[in-house]
C-alpha cells in the first residue's frame, strides 16, 4: 500500500512549522503580547513534534503490516491541523470561539497516539 501521503504531510507540516516558528520569533515578537506569543509557540512545538511523528509512522508502516498505522497518522495529521491551527488563530485574533477547536485537536492527537499504542500491543514478541 502506498503511504506516500504520510511523508508529504510530515514534510509539509515540518516546513510550515519551521516557518511559523521563525515568523513568531521575528515577525510577531513586537506585535503580540507575551501570552499570545506563548500560545503561538505551543502551536509550533506541537506541529513540529507531529510532523516528525508522521515521518516515523511512514517508516513504521514499511516494517509492520497494520492498517492502524495509517489511521494513527491520519488522526495525528488532523489533530495537528486543528490543535496548532486553532492556537495560531487564537494567538493572532484572540477569538474565543476557537476554544472548543483546540481541545478537539488535542483529542485527535491523543487518539492517534493510543492507536499506535494498540498497534504496539499487537506486535508479537520477536524471538
Amino acid at each position: 500500500m502506498n503511504h506516500r501521503w504520510m511523508v508529504l504531510w510530515g514534510a509539509t507540516l515540518g516546513a510550515t512549522g519551521v516557518a511559523a516558528g521563525a515568523f513568531g520569533a521575528h515577525g510577531l515578537k513586537n506585535i503580540l503580547l507575551p501570552s499570545s506569543l506563548n500560545v503561538w509557540e505551543i502551536g509550533v512545538r506541537y506541529q513540529l513534534i507531529h510532523a516528525m511523528m508522521l515521518l516515523i509512522l511512514f517508516a513504521l508502516a514499511q516494517l509492520l503490516d497494520s492498517r492502524l498505522i495509517p489511521r494513527a497518522a491520519q488522526l495525528m495529521a488532523a489533530g495537528t491541523l486543528c490543535f496548532s491551527g486553532s492556537l495560531y488563530l487564537l494567538a493572532c485574533t484572540g477569538s474565543k470561539w476557537l476554544g472548543p477547536v483546540t481541545p478537539f485537536g488535542g483529542l485527535l492527537l491523543i487518539a492517534g497516539w493510543l492507536t499506535l499504542l494498540y498497534v504496539g500491543l499487537k506486535i508479537r514478541k520477536m524471538a
